[in-house]
């Protein structure tokens, strides 16, 4: 790559590594040739500026926009610090852009804030007429008064129009409005443009700025996004397909004119899952039956048919579908419970048409929409005229369309109908009517899971000009081309380019820790005795990731060292978590890998220095995983794999998020530190005993070549070793 290579000049910094400018020439010839790029590095290759410096040119030459997205709230503020940097010599606007439940000042409903701003839009236009027309009819009046008598019939006109205008705002002053984005419209907003550009601002600082001033800043972004050069963002502004067309309409842009960047990369089939699922919930179901008897509509007795039915079969099929004794388990977590078929439609299906009788249910599902959408229509009306202090959600209109796409979905490939249920500890009336609402009650709901995720992404692939998919895990590729409907992408992958001789990759060889083995006293005790030794002899602090919750406080309990020990649970909040133990000098975080601080989440230095995971963590096999399976199996299987379904829904993803966890250490080149995995199944013996249990082959081969076999009584050596060789301990190191 030549160093005049135009794309430098948006690499802030003195110096890019030598990978670095190889991914930036391939991805800007991938870009030219409007090819996606799956990009693997390691943590601290320099992958967002490797992505951004050669997409920004580009952009800039052929009138593009550059969108850079992630999951993970950190990665949003580093792109921000990136973004500003470069900012700082070149000319580039960007902005960073949030959801609007995040930057609301009055806090209401999207459909509460779409009705509050068209109603305000609408008053600042009638008012701005008035005012046309009263500058027209005093001039007029002037003209009269000079002796023009033509001018008296053309103010005669006007004053009529007047009198309407002014009526029409009379009555729309009346109406619920938002006083933010009425200054929006009727004050001078140069000043907030001229501070947004200059520089680039945080979502909260954007918050503040408009609150102190009484204006909206969501609305000011949407109006100051347009005609930008990069846009950092959430996954849900380019993975929901509602969400994504305003997001361009509010960009002025066509998908064929976006660069997207997506961070994170290999979370993206999971919230491409997330983003394409549909449920409906029993208290919804009641609350449209309710509503049906609210109104003398001719319609009403279809519609209650319908949603009455369903609502019938779904009761059905959870209380068929529990085992004994299961009902009484069931908490305020939602939970599944298995109704599809193999041979024949879902349980829910089939008791949805034993319950339903009428003339015929898609013609009663069809009446059912076609009411719900007048009365969602009666209601805004109704809200915008002042009747409602709040805009009322139409339940008929919910419950119907999902009904449709019930029966018209719940059978396709790919699609897992399930049934899910839980406790209501609120006692609120939650159920509503005589559906129950007391705490304890157990209530339903439907839910249409894609299974397969390129449902979602291949026609977002397929629209934007190119992608750059960037992840400290995405290999193997063939399984993310697979899953997310890319078409011959660039590949590239960069390991671990700091100094070798400062990490450690160990692999115990241990019990192998199957779901069967965990209760066993032997097994506990040789991997306490591991987890002690790694802790004692790391010179700082200690991650130790397990298979669940249940694991981690399973060894919490069993753990007898000097360090401070820190429990990670469900509902514990992450981020004051991570600071109480980072802010410590000798401590034990124990977690779930697949909770939120396994990954996206910074160890730098001192923060970490070893890194324990635990058992290969494989997911909890449930029926939506094992639908996710039969999916995968039936769509990708090739010649040659036993199971296309085990390998993309289960074992790549596990791999991924050890890898993750391992890379939250050694972070930077002067950093150090070690990283350890605790189970059999890792070792490279277990390749040659038993294949088909090892999992060392998932890992890329660079990080196999780097992994060290001990049994478990050689950890302590081999990490007093590596720590004194990297002059580690300060003092005396401990005695193994």
């Amino acid at each position: 790559m030549s160093e005049s290579a135009g794309y430098l000049r948006y690499f802030p910094y003195a110096e890019p590594y030598d990978h670095q400018r190889e991914a930036m020439a391939a991805i800007r010839a991938a870009l030219e040739d409007r090819r996606d790029v799956l990009f693997e590095g390691a943590t601290g290759t320099g992958k967002t500026l490797a992505a951004l410096a050669p997409a920004l040119e580009y952009a800039r030459e052929t009138d593009k926009t550059v969108v850079i997205t992630t999951n993970v709230h950190q990665q949003m503020r580093q792109f921000r610090r990136e973004a500003a940097a470069i900012a700082e010599s070149e000319d580039v606007r960007a902005i960073v852009f949030r959801g609007k439940s995040s930057m609301c000042h009055i806090d209401v409903g999207y459909r509460e804030c779409q009705t509050l701003r068209d109603t305000t839009r609408e008053l600042v236009e009638a008012e701005r007429e008035e005012a046309r027309l009263e500058r027209e009819q005093r001039a007029l009046l002037e003209r009269m008064q000079e002796g023009d008598d033509a001018a008296a019939e053309g103010r005669s006109a006007i004053m009529d129009e007047l009198d309407a205008v002014e009526e029409t705002v009379g009555d729309l002053a009346d109406q619920p409005t938002c006083e933010h984005y009425y200054r929006n419209l009727t004050a001078d907003t140069a000043d907030f443009f001229a501070w947004l550009y200059d520089g680039v601002r945080a979502p909260e600082d954007i918050y503040e700025y408009a609150h102190e001033r009484g204006r909206c800043g969501y609305e000011l972004l949407k109006e100051g996004v347009e005609g930008v050069d990069l846009v950092v963002c959430n996954y849900h502004h380019l993975l929901d397909p509602g969400i994504r067309e305003q997001f361009f309409r509010w960009l002025g842009r066509e998908p064929g004119d976006v660069l997207a960047i997506f961070d994170e990369a290999h979370n993206v089939e999971d919230a491409a899952r997330d983003h394409a699922r549909r449920t409906l919930t029993e208290p919804t179901l009641e609350g449209a039956r309710e509503e049906c008897e609210e109104h003398e509509d001719p319609r009403t007795d279809a519609a209650a048919n319908v949603v009455g039915a369903f609502r019938a079969a779904l009761a059905t099929a959870y209380d068929t579908a529990f085992a004994f004794g299961e009902r009484e388990q069931v908490g305020t977590e939602w939970y599944d419970l298995a109704i599809d078929n193999d041979d024949r439609r879902d349980e829910l299906t089939l008791a949805f048409l034993r319950e339903y009788t009428g003339p015929g249910v898609h013609a009663d599902v069809e009446t059912a929409i076609e009411l719900g959408r007048d009365l969602d229509a009666q209601y805004e009306r109704a809200y915008r005229e002042g009747e409602r202090d709040v805009r009322r959600e139409c339940q008929v209109l919910q419950a119907a369309t999902f009904v449709e796409a019930w029966l018209a979905e719940s059978a396709d490939a790919g699609t897992y109908p399930v049934v899910s249920v839980r406790r209501d500890a609120r006692g609120d009336g939650a159920m509503g009517g005589d559906g129950g609402g007391r705490a304890g009650d157990v209530y339903g709901r439907a839910e249409l899971y894609t299974c397969i995720p390129e449902r979602v992404t291949r026609e977002l692939f397929e629209g934007l000009a190119a992608s750059v998919l960037m992840s400290a895990t995405l290999r193997p590729f063939d399984v993310t081309e697979s899953v997310l409907g890319l078409e011959d992408p660039e590949t590239l992958a960069y390991g671990q380019q700091f100094p070798a001789e400062r990490r450690r990759t160990f692999v115990v060889d241990g019990p192998a820790l199957f779901a069967s083995k965990r209760d066993d006293a032997g097994v506990q005790e040789t991997v306490t005795a591991a987890l002690e030794d790694a802790i004692r002899f790391t010179p700082g602090n200690t991650l130790a990731f397990f298979p669940s919750y249940a694991e981690a406080e399973r060894y919490h309990d069993r753990l007898d060292v000097d360090a401070t020990t820190y429990l990670d649970e469900p509902g514990t909040p992450a981020r004051e978590l991570r600071q109480t133990f980072t802010d410590d000098d000798h401590g034990v975080l124990l977690t779930s890998l697949w909770g939120t601080l396994g990954e996206g989440v910074s160890y730098d230095g001192d923060d970490a220095r070893t890194a324990v995971v635990v058992g290969v963590p494989y997911p909890h096999l449930d029926e939506r995983m094992e639908a996710v399976q039969a999916a995968y199996t039936e769509t990708f299987d090739v010649a040659g794999e036993d199971s296309a379904g085990w390998r993309y829904a289960v074992e790549v993803p596990t791999i991924r998020k050890t890898r993750q966890a391992l890379g939250r250490v050694v972070r930077s080149p002067e950093d150090f530190g070690a990283r350890i995995l605790l189970d059999a199944r890792y070792t490279e013996r277990a390749e040659i005993e038993d294949p088909g249990f090892a999992v060392r082959g998932s890992f890329p081969p660079a990080e196999r070549a780097e992994m060290v076999d001990l049994e478990p009584a050689k950890l302590k050596y081999a990490m007093l070793n590596f720590y004194r060789d990297v002059g580690a301990y300060d003092g005396e190191p401990p005695a193994p």
